[in-house]
């Protein structure tokens, strides 16, 4: 988690002078959270009023008298809390008084009448309420609270915080602004932190300047709380709050910090706690000063409602998201919406989330932990697509910093790239992200023109039954699994064979083949597909068989997998499709396929086939486990290999399908890709593997004409196969078809303005008689699923299938 660097001693910074502190502060902060400034979109609850501390500054605690109910009923938390999901909020901020019930009367009186012991009693059953009713995530201040609250309402809660305020019990004393007020003594106060690292809850907390502290003793505060953040690792934000005097309180003439104050005070936090920190000012308390907070070292305002007033500074409103925007923008920063959980706690649930709470987060989130800003994912239409990016859009944009600029050149001029780099650019945002896809797109352009190629193609999946338990396979069923999702199926050679014809018949150029790792099949099974397929149309392009299947039929002859692919060259296969690479980085394939192959046999095999004189493809599933890091790492593996080999014929990102995956039921996975990533991801192809593999494919099935388009103007430049069939995106739940016909495909690439072409496999010209039936192909017949079960494992005898072969063509 979050570490600090050595800062300065207390007397040393308490020293310094603003104009020393702004420069380092704002390195620090852009060297851990480059330019991103963050926000959480949140609805404001103030469960009750009452509290039993009596601050001198403080307008949101009332009395009983000016209270027509001591706390808000079930029915008015949950009317705001819809109001805010309306609005599209993330976060339900639940903001109370302090054990009221220890001072007033009437509220233990309603507290018993609501069926509750205690205000946190009756917290958690309302956060509970709206985890139910909504899509909100709780986050919760409700004061100083014991080990047992903090633990109830851990489970209730993605975060907690209190405000250490001050670490000065002189502010306690007589005359002092917490005085009277039990609950603002900083021993309690560190305690409750202290109990809530213990209980590993994800923590926000910090000072309020301007109550009669000094500069050392808001340095000791912060030293204090960067002590418990050392030894726990769960403070997840720091705020500086300036004091704001208010009408009716005992500190209504007290003189406010001024900005250069509060500056010093940011800036002493920053060098404080160092560059990963989260350092927060609320904007609505200094609305006219954006840039400067954001020169001495935030990255964060804090939450920010579209629908409730801020009821701890109802005279300060909030700032309209789109003003917050445009001021960040003003300063060069980019503003990215976050989760009342910080994006590095959301991204190790197991550790920082109750195990009941760990699915919606994970849901709810992209693949750094920041919230999914729509509700589009693979396989579920076009809602919140949004308009492509153009290539007008240049690379000097105030918030493109210069590592991405860098980093965008080397990669057009066919340089490699990093890992960390590729990860980093992978991470891009808001005008980076947009920059990103222009220049993919302006480097195909460059390269491979304004032509978008496709093949006309027959997928047949000739069997469902597979051995592995791949964690995010809908498609696949085991010997047991017969009723899970449609029944088992292991298609009869007659099938094939009725498929392939009419694949001819369509205009296709290619038959692909692939299926489960039926445990019935043999190496031979393969060999004798393949002789039987080219017997019958020796025309068609056998495109078969992925590395998994190679190995598998490999192993089950006593062959090694170059033998084997040697024999299937022979036997007439054509190429392979680089399909089970899912992600190339085995910390995640231990999650999602802990018993398929792993990275260096799967790059092992893809080489076997490139000596042996076979072209592949390349594909990479990401969208469910996985992050920039390991997408980086997939991308350089492949172009370290098409580097050696030379032979790939193209790449194929497959964003994660997850409606019907077990990985996803079983709450282990996101719901896909964010847009944001399946753009990034079709561009940064384009960008890491230049010029060495010139094809970036989309595919149409799990992104729908929409999704394709707008990949197709941020660097692709294929879309794939017509299919015909396709019945493992199908499996998992894709809207998006099983056909996209010839015309279809034609219209799709000129409504961008780019110039169709049907190619073959291996991207030569398709026959102009074999194009024409494409355009004018019959209905596909029904297919046959023969159940599994109900054949051989292995194929019939030779002499036996050539007489099936004859019988075929005879009634054909």
């Amino acid at each position: 988690m979050q570490k600090s660097v050595a800062a300065p001693a207390s007397e040393d910074l308490a020293n310094q002078r603003l104009a020393e502190l702004l420069p380092q502060a704002a390195a620090l902060r852009d060297q851990g959270h480059g330019q991103i400034i963050t926000y959480s979109r949140k609805v404001f609850i103030p469960l009750t009023r009452l509290c039993r501390d009596v601050c001198h500054y403080c307008t949101f605690a009332q009395t009983p008298r000016k209270n027509e109910a001591p706390y808000l009923s079930a029915d008015e938390v949950l009317s705001i809390a819809r109001a805010g999901e309306r609005a599209g909020c993330t976060e339900v901020l639940f903001t109370l008084g302090d054990k009221p019930e220890l001072r007033y009367a009437s509220a233990r009186a309603a507290l018993e009448a609501l069926g509750h012991a205690s205000t946190i009693e009756y917290l958690a059953a309302m956060c509970r309420l709206v985890l139910k009713e909504t899509s909100l995530l709780p986050h919760v201040n409700p004061g100083v609270m014991s080990t047992e609250e903090i633990a109830l309402l851990r489970q209730v809660s993605v975060s907690q915080g209190i405000m250490l305020e001050s670490i000065s019990e002189r502010l306690c004393e007589k005359g002092g602004v917490h005085y009277g007020s039990p609950d603002k003594l900083p021993a309690a106060r560190l305690a409750t932190i202290r109990a809530a690292g213990k209980l590993q809850v994800p923590f926000t907390t910090g000072i309020l300047i301007g109550i009669g502290e000094t500069r050392a003793e808001r340095l000791e505060s912060l030293y204090a709380l960067r002590s418990l953040h050392e030894e726990f690792g769960h403070i997840q934000e720091i705020i500086i709050q300036n004091f704001r005097a208010k009408p009716a309180t005992k500190c209504a003439g007290r003189e406010e910090p001024d900005m250069d104050e509060l500056r010093w005070t940011i800036a002493a936090a920053r060098l404080i706690f160092g560059p990963e920190m989260n350092i927060q000012a609320p904007p609505n308390l200094t609305p006219d000063d954006y840039s400067l907070l954001i020169g001495a070292g935030i990255n964060d305002w804090g939450g920010v409602s579209p629908v409730t007033p801020d009821h701890v500074n109802p005279e300060a409103p909030w700032p309209h998201i789109a003003t917050l925007r445009e001021n960040t923008e003003k300063a060069g920063k980019e503003l990215v919406e976050r989760m009342a959980i910080y994006p590095s706690y959301a991204r190790a649930p197991s550790k920082w989330l109750d195990p009941s709470l760990r699915q919606a987060v994970l849901r709810g989130s992209d693949a750094e932990g920041f919230p999914r800003m729509s509700a589009w994912s693979p396989g579920l239409g076009s809602a919140s697509i949004p308009a492509p990016v153009s290539r007008s859009v240049t690379l000097r944009l105030p918030a493109i910093s210069p590592d991405v600029r860098d980093a965008l050149s080397r990669a057009s001029d066919g340089r490699a790239l990093s890992e960390d780099t590729v990860a980093r650019l992978f991470r891009s945002r808001g005008h980076e992200a947009d920059a990103i896809c222009a220049a993919a797109d302006s480097l195909r352009q460059a390269t491979v023109g304004e032509t978008v190629r496709y093949v006309v193609t027959r997928n047949i999946n000739y069997t469902n039954v597979c051995k592995y338990k791949c964690a995010f396979c809908a498609f696949s069923k085991g010997r047991h699994s017969a009723n899970l999702r449609g029944p088992a199926y292991d298609l009869s050679m007659e099938e094939i064979i009725r498929r392939a014809h009419e694949a001819k018949m369509r205009g296709a150029t290619e038959l692909c083949l692939q299926g489960g790792i039926h445990p019935g099949y043999t190496g031979e099974t393969y060999l004798e597909l393949v002789r039987t397929l080219k017997s019958v149309e020796p025309d068609l392009h056998i495109h078969a068989f992925s590395p998994l299947e190679i190995n598998h039929g490999a192993q089950t002859l006593g062959l090694s997998v170059g033998q084997f692919l040697a024999e299937l060259r022979l036997a007439g296969l054509g190429s392979l499709p680089g399909t089970a690479a899912e992600i190339l980085h085995d910390d995640v394939r231990a999650i999602i396929c802990p018993d398929k192959l792993n990275s260096r046999q799967w790059l092992d095999t893809v080489e076997a086939a490139h000596r042996n004189g076979l072209r592949t493809t390349s594909t990479m599933m990401f969208g469910h486990v996985d992050g920039p890091e390991h997408w980086a790492r997939h991308l350089l593996s492949l172009r370290e290999l098409q580097q050696r080999t030379g032979g790939i014929t193209e790449f194929v990102p497959l964003p994660f399908v997850h409606m019907e995956a077990p990985l996803y039921y079983r709450g282990l996975a996101r719901k896909g890709p964010t847009f944001r990533e399946t753009l990034l991801v079709h561009a940064l192809a384009r960008l890491v593997l230049h010029p060495l593999i010139p094809n970036i494919q989309v595919s149409w099935v799990k992104l729908g004409a929409d999704g394709a388009k707008a990949c197709l103007q941020a660097g692709a430049n294929d879309l794939g196969g017509t299919l015909m069939n396709e019945s493992i995106s199908n499996a998992a739940g894709t809207e998006h078809g099983q056909e996209m016909g010839p015309a279809q495909m034609d219209a799709l690439i000129r409504s961008i303005g780019r110039l169709p072409l049907q190619r073959s496999t291996l991207y030569g010209p398709v026959p102009e008689a074999t194009m024409r039936r494409s355009y004018c192909a019959p209905e596909l017949s029904a297919m046959v699923l023969t159940p599994a079960g109900k054949q051989p494992a292995n194929p019939p005898h030779r002499r036996e299938t050539e007489k099936r072969i004859d019988m075929l063509l005879l009634h054909s």
